[in-house]
């Protein structure tokens, strides 16, 4: 519900936090668009089996996700030919990527197209633990976030390969958190939200201006009765994280091998990054990348939008690193009509103009 209702989906929240407004850059303008909220337990999807929750993992988080789109596809035979694309961003560098991959296994196994997929598109991605850990602090330290001796700290007593970093370590990233203060680590840029009580109750929501009190919208409009009722879900108290999830039982430290699938299987495969996110940064994804050593095809180089730099990209064999100018974390909430232009030029499969 948060990419549907605060970043990509056809309306917004307005500061009331009852009405909506909309969006005019919507995905939903390029494509049929599929909101999956998982695993089960997130949002307001549920279980019958508790045990489900106990077990939540990486596998089991695709195998649920490609049965419930074999059985929507089932549901809705008109969609079976068409062509299907895969997007998401965050943790969403495993998810995506192992969905696309159990797709792509279980069309081999049975030897026929159950899912029609072309590609994906993962937005500030977490890929690999050890390149995007160096990679957000590296961000942290280049942003004058972190002072030198701290990031010299962290890089004298930390091991990003394992698990045997020393207690120095922790002691130095605890003071890399503590260094940075108060500010929105998905926006360093970005306004926070100082009184939610205090906004703006009666004001009408802007596309070009994201509302830094995002969560508290959310939180209000998603728990009224008579909006899950519309939305024809079981009355549940919803909120941003769920704690429904005891625990995360498998967890790869790297999905670059099933990049590498995707890639020899001929799948479309955009990295994107909002380059003003430090918590899965730009230098993450390029650290991540770097370590394919894929051919450059597309010299680094601007795109446009509107006579004005939108980001920066970079094409290599089977994979394009893009990013975009001005966005946190979640791309389309802080620059909604780039991210569309993105979409629509990764749907297309043309790179967004240089000039």
């Amino acid at each position: 519900m948060i990419g549907a209702m605060s970043e990509l989906g056809p309306f917004r929240i307005n500061s009331d936090g009852k009405t909506l407004f909309r969006n005019n850059y919507a995905w939903t303008n390029v494509a049929n668009m599929l909101f999956l909220e998982s695993p089960a337990g997130v949002g307001f999807s549920y279980s019958n089996t508790t045990s489900d929750y106990d077990n939540a993992g990486d596998k089991n988080t695709a195998d649920d996700a490609y049965i419930f789109i074999v059985n929507w596809l089932e549901r809705f035979p008109q969609y079976k030919t068409r062509d299907f694309y895969i997007t998401g961003e965050s943790y969403a560098g495993h998810y995506v990527p192992q969905l696309a991959y159990t797709i792509l296994l279980n069309n081999k196994k049975t030897n026929q197209t159950i899912i029609n997929i072309k590609g994906i598109a993962i937005g500030n991605a977490w890929i690999d633990d050890e390149t995007s850990e160096k990679g957000m602090y590296d961000y942290w330290w280049s942003h004058a976030i972190n002072s030198d001796a701290t990031h010299d700290a962290i890089y004298k007593y930390c091991n990003f390969v394992n698990d045997s970093s020393t207690g120095m370590c922790q002691d130095s990233t605890d003071k890399a958190w503590d260094e940075m203060g108060n500010i929105d680590i998905y926006n360093i840029y970005a306004p926070i939200c100082l009184n939610p009580d205090q906004r703006n109750a009666s004001g009408t929501g802007s596309i070009n201006v994201f509302d830094p009190c995002w969560q508290y919208l959310l939180i209000s409009y998603l728990n009224d009765s008579s909006v899950q009722e519309a939305f024809h879900v079981r009355p549940t108290s919803w909120d941003v994280c769920s704690d429904v999830l005891t625990r995360w039982n498998d967890s790869a430290v790297t999905i670059l091998p099933i990049i590498k699938y995707l890639i020899a299987n001929g799948q479309r495969l955009w990295v994107f990054s909002g380059d003003t996110d430090a918590r899965v940064p730009i230098t993450s994804s390029r650290y991540s990348i770097n370590t394919l050593n894929l051919p450059i095809e597309t010299a680094w180089r601007p795109w446009y939008l509107n006579k004005e730099v939108g980001g920066y990209l970079e094409a290599y064999k089977g994979l394009l690193l893009i990013t975009v100018r001005g966005a946190g974390h979640t791309v389309p909430s802080y620059q909604p009509q780039r991210a569309l232009a993105l979409f629509s030029s990764f749907l297309g499969g043309t790179l967004p103009p240089p000039s």
